[in-house]
C-alpha cells in the first residue's frame, strides 16, 4: 500500500472534520486504540459516524454518552482487514486526548501533536483478527517508510498514554505476536511507502 499525499491508497476514504494542522509538521509516534460501537458489537455505520459527528444518540441507550464528543482517528482497520480512513497522516487527528508519552529524552504531552492514531475494530477482550494484525504490520511499514522518525520502539497502546483513563487495546492485542510480525516483514524486506 502506498501513501499518497497523507492518504492510504488502498483505505476507503472517509473525512472527518475533527482535525487540523499538527504545529510542527512532526510524525514520530504510532497510538493503538480499540473500539466497538454499541460496545462489544461489530460492523456497520457506527464508527464512521461517531468520527464525522453524525452518531445518533437515539440509536443506541450507550450513544446519548457520546452526544457531542469531537473526535477521530487517522485509520480504522475493521475485523476484516478493511482499513477506513478518516484524517490524512500530515494532519492532526483528535484520539489521544489527555496523554503523555517518554520518547527517551523527555515526557512529552500533547500526543495528537506528534502522533498517528489508529483504531482496531475490538473491544479489549475479545481476540483481534488475523487479518487486522496482518493490516496493522502492512499499515505500520508503510508509515515506517513515509514517516522516518517512526520506528518499532515509538509504537504504544493508548493505554500507556493514559494508563487512568484508557485501557485500549487492551489485554486481546498480542503485543509480542505483532511485534515479531513486524520484525519478520522488515527482514524481509517489505517496507514500502
Amino acid at each position: 500500500m502506498a501513501i499518497e499525499e497523507g492518504w492510504l491508497a488502498e483505505a476507503r476514504r472517509v473525512p472527518s472534520p475533527n482535525c487540523d494542522e499538527r504545529p510542527h509538521d512532526e510524525v514520530s509516534l504510532l497510538v493503538l486504540h480499540s473500539i466497538s460501537l454499541p460496545p462489544g458489537e461489530y460492523g456497520g455505520a457506527h464508527i464512521e459516524h461517531l468520527f464525522t459527528n453524525r452518531l445518533d444518540p437515539e440509536a443506541h441507550p450507550f450513544f446519548v454518552s457520546l452526544q457531542g464528543l469531537r473526535v477521530s482517528a487517522h485509520l480504522l482497520i475493521r475485523r476484516s482487514g478493511e482499513c477506513v480512513q478518516f484524517v490524512p497522516f500530515q494532519r492532526r487527528a483528535w484520539h489521544a486526548g489527555r496523554s503523555s508519552w517518554h520518547d527517551g529524552a523527555r515526557l512529552r504531552t500533547a500526543l495528537n501533536d506528534f502522533a498517528i492514531g489508529i483504531e482496531l475494530e475490538g473491544n479489549e477482550v475479545s481476540a483481534y483478527t488475523g487479518a487486522q494484525y496482518q493490516r496493522l504490520v502492512e499499515v505500520t511499514l508503510d508509515l515506517f517508510g513515509a514517516y522516518p522518525q517512526l520506528d518499532a520502539s515509538r509504537i504504544t497502546g493508548h493505554a500507556q498514554v493514559a494508563p487512568l483513563r484508557k485501557s485500549d487495546p487492551g489485554p486481546a492485542f498480542d503485543w509480542a505476536y505483532f511485534h515479531q510480525r513486524l520484525h519478520e516483514c522488515q527482514a524481509a524486506g517489505l517496507i514500502v511507502g
